[in-house]
């Protein structure tokens, strides 16, 4: 197999796919031969995404949805294993949260909020998708997770409700890729460091993304390709073998 067409005929679904890693996940996997479904509510970028994949003569389809409804996975899903016949890579890419609060000052809806985006929406998803895989006897399962739910970094300060919620999915990716292996399915996490996407330039400032970055031992922050790159192995023939892990991708911000 070319290495250029690393995941030819297979079926991708990349959630989260309008903007960060996620984008850059999708237009890898896209230059690798997938079939890539991107997943998003945000039909603007996603619409963005899908032209600018189709200017590299790639082909990409969308689906806009909302990951943290699980009726909406539940069709979407359903609509897509219609369509394609199978789905062979799920990337759960969907996460994030947009401010800084006191433990005190987080209100139920808050906790939430961030607990239903970067945990729940990955329950959704790798349910909706587990026959099929177990069916077909094959398939990667991609949980993109985050320093923040292994280790407080002291020169990074998180969200507590954030890390929580990456945490929950980091044990969700041991338990499953134990339950899964059986039918060929592996189960893997991606926890990046601070990574120079849209939504950290949002939260955190100048000065702060400066200092972050002089901090790391590569005295650099990480770009979303480098994400793009590990979840490529982690998705390929590579990675036949490797499941359950939890591969930090962070300029060694994070060292264990």
């Amino acid at each position: 197999m070319s290495e250029e067409n690393k995941l030819h005929s297979k079926v991708a679904v990349i959630t989260g796919a309008a903007q960060g890693l996620g984008e850059a996940i999708a237009k890898e996997f896209a230059r690798q031969a997938a079939k890539v479904i991107l997943v998003d509510i945000n039909e603007q970028e996603i619409k963005r995404v899908k032209s600018e994949i189709e200017d590299e003569q790639l082909v990409a389809d969308i689906c806009i949805t909302d990951v943290c409804n699980s009726k909406a996975v539940n069709e979407t899903f359903k609509d897509i294993i219609k369509k394609y016949k199978k789905i062979d890579i799920l990337v759960n890419g969907v996460g994030g949260f947009h401010k800084f609060d006191k433990l005190t000052d987080i209100d139920d809806a808050e906790w939430h909020k961030v607990i239903n985006t970067n945990l729940n929406s990955a329950f959704y998803c790798t349910r909706a998708v587990m026959e099929s895989m177990e069916k077909n006897k094959f398939g990667r399962i991609i949980n993109i997770s985050s320093g923040a739910g292994i280790a407080p970094n002291p020169h990074a300060p998180s969200y507590v409700p954030y890390g929580a919620a990456k945490a929950g999915l980091l044990g969700m990716t041991k338990l499953l890729a134990r339950d899964a292996g059986e039918y060929g399915i592996t189960v893997n996490a991606i926890a990046p460091g601070t990574a120079l996407t849209p939504r950290v330039r949002r939260v955190r400032n100048e000065e702060s993304i400066r200092n972050i970055a002089q901090m790391n031992p590569m005295r650099n922050l990480i770009e979303p390709i480098d994400c793009a790159k590990a979840a490529l192995f982690l998705a390929s023939e590579d990675a036949r073998y490797v499941t359950g892990i939890t591969m930090m991708v962070n300029a060694g911000n994070l060292i264990f």
